[in-house]
């Protein structure tokens, strides 16, 4: 999927969001835990339940990995079935790559070539070696770690390595913009550090952005909208334990999860609701 292509899907669905499976074996559901496959199964109900609020998933690879082999069946049949349902949906692999040389390469062939990705998370310490190979397959797109939404991130993205006011996660960006450009590259930055969305627009004012953090960390729709948003849009929200996980948030009622994926859409729904007004209220779309 090409840059115009996420853009007019933003458009046409009215939403940014991109909904996170993460799919803890703790937490799913207990009446899923029996059957062959809970995961797939679980994700299976949150595609269809959101499919028609998002514009994306991503499958961040800890859950599935942790499972052992059974875990990375249940990840390629979660990933061929929304190529195959929702073949319109941006797939993202949340496997934050970072190797360089003829490994990067078979992690950028595993991802784009044996599953039909269209992004996957990169982290970019080891420099251009690291990145470089999966730019090299047209429509597809890394997307590198620049300001994330841990608490810990301060231990090095934000410290100060050359002037005033220039962290190391800027200079991340301004250097990882040689390689690419908006049509292929994205930056990974943290929904709970919103008010430094401004100042990464500065520097790539026309790339998207995956925004995690919004939802279970505290951060918000609107102040992302604010700081981050472009013409386009340019953004791309996730969520993943407010959405997928919305019926152990529920107060009152069935707390089994018997009713999860409704629990889902409804949490799907809101966010899209608040995306779309963010997209009218600055000129994205019209009302």
């Amino acid at each position: 999927m090409d840059y115009n292509q996420l853009y007019n899907r933003i458009k046409a669905k009215q939403s940014f969001l991109c909904v996170g499976l993460d799919p803890d074996m703790s937490l799913i559901p207990v009446h899923l835990k029996e059957l062959e496959f809970p995961l797939f199964e679980f994700n299976k109900a949150i595609i269809d339940a959101t499919a028609q609020y998002a514009v994306a998933f991503k499958l961040n690879l800890a859950f599935y990995e942790c499972e052992g082999l059974k875990g990375w069946i249940q990840f390629e049949m979660t990933a061929n079935y929304i190529r195959n349902n929702y073949p319109a949906q941006f797939l993202i692999a949340d496997a934050k790559r970072g190797d360089i040389g003829n490994t990067a390469k078979k992690y950028a062939a595993a991802f784009f070539e044996h599953n039909d990705f269209d992004a996957v998370t990169i982290a970019p310490y080891m420099g251009r070696d690291s990145v470089e190979p999966f730019l090299d397959y047209k429509g597809k797109w890394a997307i590198v770690l620049a300001l994330t939404s841990n608490k810990s991130s301060s231990d090095f993205e934000t410290l100060e390595i050359s002037g005033e006011n220039n962290p190391l996660y800027k200079e991340v960006i301004k250097k990882t913009m040689e390689w690419g450009s908006k049509e292929n590259i994205m930056f990974v930055c943290g929904a709970t550090q919103a008010e430094k969305l401004t100042e990464i627009r500065d520097i790539c004012p026309d790339n998207f952005l995956l925004v995690p953090g919004v939802g279970a960390q505290g951060g918000s729709v609107e102040q992302v909208s604010a700081y981050g948003m472009n013409s386009r849009c340019g953004l791309l929200i996730n969520a993943s334990r407010s959405v997928i996980f919305a019926y152990k948030d529920k107060k009152t009622g069935d707390n089994t999860g018997i009713n999860f994926s409704k629990d889902a859409a409804e949490a799907a729904d809101f966010l899209a609701s608040e995306m779309k007004c963010a997209l009218i209220k600055r000129g994205v779309i019209l009302q």
